[in-house]
């Protein structure tokens, strides 16, 4: 199947930028949210993107009209229909995800894919409640989505050869790179980042080095370009715990325990950037 035009639910950071995306890589994008002041958030902040990409020479101002003008936007699901693919990128809730997975299902023809954009939630149990089963995989993004190259497509039990074949090309076309992640906890990326950040909560607790010195030595030592304790302040340090707290319950292994004073952090209110304050204040 080649997919010309994709349907995004949720015009919040990672719905609008899949549009973005879409756009400039000349593909057609229906997005929808619940509201129009949502929706007009999610187009002011494509704009915005595209302006950047502009300032850098790395679009023309040709081009980000032309990419505009594949985005159509609103709160109205039904031109989703015409979509090949729509890929559902709302709140990391798995009861909003199953509702409006349902809703999708009930629209959609039976030949239209169906992709979610989970970052932890289980492929096979979301497939589990659409009709589609077969139709249905996961495209994870990574923030921001213009500039991350990785897109990890997730198999559930119940995922077809074609549709991994269909979302797999349509990757590689919006100038991503794949990979084929079989579904886990966390999947690949996430399982081996939240542990390494968590790790490093627990050398802070312990005294072993200050934040900065932790950040620089697996900044220059690892060639990571931000350090996990800052990049845990932009995640979000009670996102951090909820991801522990998750692998601790699905794999029952005392490895993944959080960390205490990650813990102790989350319940001050200490989360990162997004409340001026976390292991760095802002």
């Amino acid at each position: 199947m080649s997919i010309q035009r994709v349907g995004v639910v949720g015009a919040g950071t990672m719905g609008n930028g899949i549009a973005q995306a879409c756009a400039v890589s000349g593909i057609e994008v229906v997005m929808v949210d619940v509201s129009e002041a949502a929706v007009q958030r999610g187009l002011v902040t494509i704009g915005a993107s595209l302006d950047r990409l502009i300032k850098k020479d790395k679009l023309s101002e040709a081009q980000k009209a032309q990419a505009l003008a594949l985005v159509r936007a609103g709160t109205d699901y039904a031109p989703l229909a015409d979509c090949q693919l729509v890929i559902e990128a709302a709140t990391e809730n798995e009861a909003l995800k199953v509702k409006i997975l349902q809703q999708l299902d009930a629209l959609l023809p039976p030949q239209t894919l169906v992709a979610t954009n989970t970052s932890s939630i289980s492929i096979t149990k979301l497939a589990a409640a659409t009709q589609r089963p077969d139709r249905f995989i996961g495209m994870h993004f990574f923030n921001p989505v213009p500039m991350m190259a990785l897109v990890e497509i997730i198999r559930g039990l119940q995922t077809s050869d074609a549709t991994h074949a269909a979302v797999e090309a349509l990757s590689k076309a919006l100038g991503k790179t794949p990979i084929t992640v079989k579904n886990a906890p966390g999947f690949v990326v996430n399982r081996i980042l939240v542990p390494m950040i968590n790790e490093a909560f627990f050398v802070l607790a312990e005294g072993t080095a200050t934040p900065e010195d932790i950040d620089a030595g697996m900044k220059l030592g690892c060639n990571q370009p931000i350090g996990p304790l800052a990049l845990a302040d932009m995640i979000g340090l009670d996102v951090c715990l909820a991801v522990m707290n998750v692998y601790m319950a699905e794999f029952n292994d005392s490895k993944y325990r959080p960390c205490p004073l990650l813990k102790e952090m989350v319940a001050a209110g200490w989360l990162g950037r997004k409340t001026g304050r976390g292991v760095y204040t802002y």
